[in-house]
């Protein structure tokens, strides 16, 4: 269910107190740094044998530390403040033993495709058993407890009592374009195996989500291996279909309790607590038959999923004179290409009777427009003013490009419709043309949307099918609409948990002790005290859905200390 929504004003207001929290008091970033530097490479037994030797070190000396390791060690009760520092340096102890070995687990879960399939079930699908094998392998191995449910969602158990945390994270990956994953010095990466190239672990679902897996995994290893007293259950749900259909997570809570308060290891840092409803517009453009004089385009591709947008969008023409054809839309593209920005590139390539056609742009996660250059969009700008100069029959493809000029552009704020607005929180409505493609039935466009709060869905779906109706009588365009928008979700960031979870993620990473908001929607979109808990940083751009993804090894260190001193801090609060 969704929590009490604010209005803008209110929130606004929120913004100024309720939004900027005191910082705790516990170890600084510079004392956690120089431990995990003195401690490199070291491989304690225990943490109590790695508190033994942090005490017996100049390490200590921070203030209070050492008594809160006399106190600790002595077995004696500790007060709130030591406890917390207890909590980090259980973080810092993750990192150290089990850096290594988690790195290597986040290889091994990369190197499984878990791509869809078309035709295929995900919970049929080979690779899905597959790493249902792998991450049962690994529960057993840690002590854990295991269920696979129907194969839809991996459920990973640690500790009893009547309230549940539950943590998270997914194992499938978008689709990828292999030839696309290639470094800038002509380096081709294998997008199922982890490539080192200095800090950065590049591979499909270091940045989404398997890190996120990896991470969990490990903490709950740690605390049940430490004994930690929790006062309450966690779970961590690895779901299936997160990044398409999204109906394992419902599946699993048909037949499982809802956990009391879960948490999203798919989304930003410090702690997310808005997310932008999800839309889609699909049009379907139907075949038909080509009028009119020039070269005709009889295919045209762009991106494999909606929540992506691609590098690149291809289009085949046919033509009598494929080499004075490539070289009009040559010339005709690089003055386009200079008209609109100049951080893209068309390029016609004559092929026998038909030219290939591509505009390469640079891939983003759609719910981060601003940080790519859309290709598709641009591909369907050109199409559609390149007649006066290099003449094309009309058909369906004429018809979607004149459809995506004259209603979305080049822009990615919905002013081209009209339908353009900003919260003052969670920031503007984006739209953007995700996915083009081609059938039987002809071609199909979809726009991927994210939208704010400040607007109901349904009003908002009603303004944009009347500005579309209007425009297929003027243009006498008529394609098939297919809508699909989610609400956004907004959750009034009450109780000692969330206050909690913002001082492990603020301290460790240096960030400023506010909540944030995301453009993306979680697996917590519609559950209950939902928030993102990482394990992305704001404003660093988000490779998730990137060609060319990637993790920094030194974030992904950063990923299992914070997660391993939240499973602690978050287990054994007296209350949340």
């Amino acid at each position: 269910m969704h929590l009490k929504k604010l209005t803008s004003v209110s929130l606004l207001a929120a913004s100024i107190g309720l939004f900027t929290l005191p910082a705790q008091a516990n170890l600084t970033q510079q004392q956690s740094a120089a431990i995990v530097k003195a401690f490199d490479g070291s491989d304690p037994h225990d943490f109590k044998q790695f508190l033994g030797k942090l005490k017996g070190s100049d390490l200590n000396q921070a203030d209070g530390l050492g008594a809160t390791l006399d106190t600790y060690l002595a077995g004696k009760p500790l007060d709130a403040e030591q406890q917390n520092e207890i909590n980090r340096l259980l973080g810092l102890y993750t990192r150290i033993k089990y850096g290594k070995a988690a790195t290597q687990t986040l290889r091994e879960l990369v190197a499984i495709p878990t791509v869809t399939v078309e035709g295929t079930p995900q919970h049929e699908n080979p690779e899905f058993l597959k790493i249902a094998d792998k991450i049962k392998a690994l529960a057993d191995g840690f002590g854990l407890a295991f269920r696979n449910v129907d194969n839809r969602v991996y459920e990973i158990s640690l500790g009893s009592g009547k309230e549940v945390v539950g943590i998270h994270a997914h194992a499938d990956v978008v689709p990828v374009t292999p030839e696309n994953w290639k470094l800038a010095d002509g380096t081709r990466l294998d997008p199922f195996k982890v490539t080192l190239v200095g800090d950065r672990m590049y591979g499909r679902g270091t940045e989404d989500d398997k890190n996120g897996i990896v991470v969990a995994l490990y903490a709950l290893k740690v605390a049940k291996d430490e004994n930690l007293p929790l006062a309450r259950q966690f779970k961590l749900l690895i779901d299936t279909t997160e990044e398409t259909s999204g109906d394992a997570i419902p599946y699993y809570f048909e037949r499982n309790p809802t956990p009391d308060y879960n948490l999203a290891l798919d989304g930003g840092y410090p702690v997310v607590i808005a997310e932008k409803g999800y839309g889609t517009i699909m049009a379907n453009f139907a075949k038909r038959a080509a009028s009119g004089q020039g070269a005709e385009i009889v295919n045209l591709t762009g991106g494999l999923a909606t929540n992506q947008i691609p590098s690149t969008s291809v289009a085949t023409l046919l033509t009598d004179d494929a080499s004075a054809l490539a070289q009009r839309l040559n010339t005709a593209g690089a003055e386009y290409v200079k008209q609109n920005g100049g951080d893209f590139s068309i390029a016609a390539k004559p092929d026998g009777k038909q030219v290939v056609l591509t505009v390469t742009g640079m891939s983003a996660h759609s719910s981060e427009p601003e940080s790519g250059v859309n290709p598709v969009a641009r591909m369907l700008d050109f199409i559609n003013g390149v007649g006066k100069t290099v003449p094309l029959k009309q058909n369906q493809f004429t018809d979607a490009a004149r459809y995506a000029a004259d209603n979305w552009g080049l822009d990615y704020l919905g002013k081209k419709l009209g339908i353009a607005y900003d919260d003052a929180f969670m920031g503007p409505l984006t739209a953007s043309p995700t996915f083009v493609g081609v059938d039987d039935k002809g071609l199909k466009l979809a726009i991927n949307l994210r939208i704010p709060k400040g607007k109901a869905v349904a009003p908002i779906k009603d303004e944009i099918a009347d500005k579309l109706g209007k425009w297929s009588q003027q243009s006498h365009i008529t394609p098939a609409y297919d809508y699909s928008l989610d609400e956004p979700m907004y959750r009034n960031p009450e109780g000692e948990w969330v206050k909690a979870l913002l001082a492990v993620a603020s301290e460790n990473l240096g960030m400023e002790h506010t909540f944030g908001t995301s453009a993306g929607a979680t697996s917590v979109h519609d559950l209950p005290n939902g928030v993102q808990f990482g394990l992305a940083m704001p404003g660093v751009k988000y490779t998730g859905h990137n060609d060319n993804e990637f993790k920094t090894v030194d974030q992904f260190m950063l990923d299992l200390q914070v997660v391993s001193e939240m499973v602690a801090r978050i287990g054994q609060m007296p209350k949340l």
